[in-house]
């Protein structure tokens, strides 16, 4: 079988694996059908990865690490866009591929495709394989926003704007939430610094709006977690908003 038609059939019978499992039941992804042919493929993938994360887990450098996960990731693309098909349908089974994919994106940056992966993911409830502690919510937020604070550039004001849409409704510790309020902050602050009023993506409302948007979020972060370390950053943003007001007559 040629490499094209391998990865045409997997991404067949990923689909077939997710609408033979069916829509979340209370709002939880059920395990893929024994019988069905999706399933068994499943189990060949799964053995794949298991091997790959066996070797990441030799693996000390988390800088060698990313761009292994990088190209690991390659051989299960097929199958991620079979299932993500079936999620457009409505259709989803709980499925370790593409928990483990979404997680290694954030981890090799590829943050569209982890946000892409983290929306099948909680739109059809499934749950993270037992070795992560936290729900999917949880990790999407507080993963892509230690990047995004850590690395800046590394993800866009726009990425975690999603973020945020995409958490907003679901349960994780204040501190979490905080974490992902503090690095939106910041975003919104570095783009109000960079900001020209002439590029053609301007943002309504202009520097001004970038300010209070930071403010807001550095603001709400403090509440839920005064120790979030976003003060300095909140009287930064302040300052700088003062700045562009009209001096009074």
């Amino acid at each position: 079988m040629t490499s094209l038609a391998k990865r045409r059939r997997e991404q067949v019978l990923a689909a077939r694996a997710a609408a033979a499992a069916g829509a979340p039941v209370a709002g939880v992804a059920q395990p893929m059908a024994e019988e069905d042919p999706g399933s068994t493929e499943y189990r060949t993938l799964l053995a794949v990865l298991h091997e790959d994360l066996r070797q990441l887990g030799e693996t000390q450098s988390v800088t060698a690490r990313n761009p292994l996960k990088a190209e690991m990731a390659v051989k299960y693309h097929a199958w991620i866009l079979g299932a993500l098909e079936a999620g457009e349908a409505g259709n989803a089974a709980q499925d370790e591929i593409v928990t483990t994919n979404m997680i290694w994106a954030i981890d090799y940056r590829d943050i569209d495709t982890a946000l892409a992966l983290g929306a099948h993911v909680l739109t059809h409830g499934l749950t993270l394989p037992e070795r992560y502690n936290r729900t999917p919510a949880c990790l999407i937020a507080e993963e892509i926003a230690t990047v995004a604070m850590a690395e800046p550039g590394a993800v866009t004001l726009e990425q975690l704007q999603r973020v945020a849409a995409l958490t907003e409704e679901r349960d994780m510790p204040d501190q979490a939430r905080a974490k992902l309020l503090k690095a939106l902050g910041r975003a919104s602050a570095a783009s109000a610094a960079a900001f020209d009023p002439q590029a053609d993506n301007a943002v309504a409302g202009g520097k001004a709006a970038l300010l209070e948007a930071a403010i807001g979020a550095f603001g709400e972060a403090i509440r839920l977690h005064k120790d979030c370390g976003a003060k300095t950053d909140l009287r930064n943003a302040e300052g700088e908003l003062k700045k562009l007001a009209p001096p009074a007559t």
